[in-house]
């Protein structure tokens, strides 16, 4: 994509996440679900604010996806990393969540208003996955039907792949 070749929607979308991530240090874009697959929510300059990957929530409802979101962002801000297959007891008390590595062939489809900030698609993104409350993953045999198409892992497998579940990961 160029700049320059921008409709006038995109360049002020552009200039709304520019202004926002100069502001607050990022921004979050919301996508509601529909017929063909869940809400998620992103977050834009991040990478460009705090050196940290961005970061994508699919299938949880915009009330549990933007704290999410916005307490990454805090905590990268505040020079936080966060390593895939660790998992993290600390953003809802009980639920576990677990980031992986998105591969760049999801950008397209779920960061697609960050191509306005990082033309080229050169930022790192990293997804947070939340089990169910009772501690089930999307790839979990016991996960309730359909979780793992709700919640898909947006890696090159469409499973984790710095870890493996039950033997060096959850």
């Amino acid at each position: 994509m160029s700049l320059s070749d921008l409709t006038p929607e995109e360049e002020q979308l552009r200039e709304w996440l520019l202004r926002t991530a100069d502001r607050d240090g990022y921004a979050t874009v919301e996508v509601a679900g529909d017929a063909d697959g869940a809400p998620y929510a992103f977050t834009v300059g991040v990478w460009r604010g705090h050196g940290a990957p961005e970061g994508v929530v699919v299938g949880l409802p915009v009330e549990m996806a933007r704290p999410l979101l916005d307490l990454y962002v805090r905590r990268t801000a505040e020079g936080e990393r966060f390593y895939p297959g660790l998992v993290y007891f600390d953003f809802f008390e009980g639920t576990p969540v677990v980031v992986e590595r998105v591969h760049k062939g999801h950008y397209p489809e779920f960061f697609g208003s960050a191509f306005l900030l990082y033309p080229r698609g050169d930022f790192p993104a990293l997804q947070l996955i939340v089990a169910t409350p009772d501690g089930h993953w999307p790839w979990s045999a016991d996960a309730p039907d359909g979780f793992d198409l709700w919640q898909p892992v947006l890696t090159y497998t469409g499973s984790p792949e710095t870890w493996r579940p039950g033997i060096d990961g959850p």
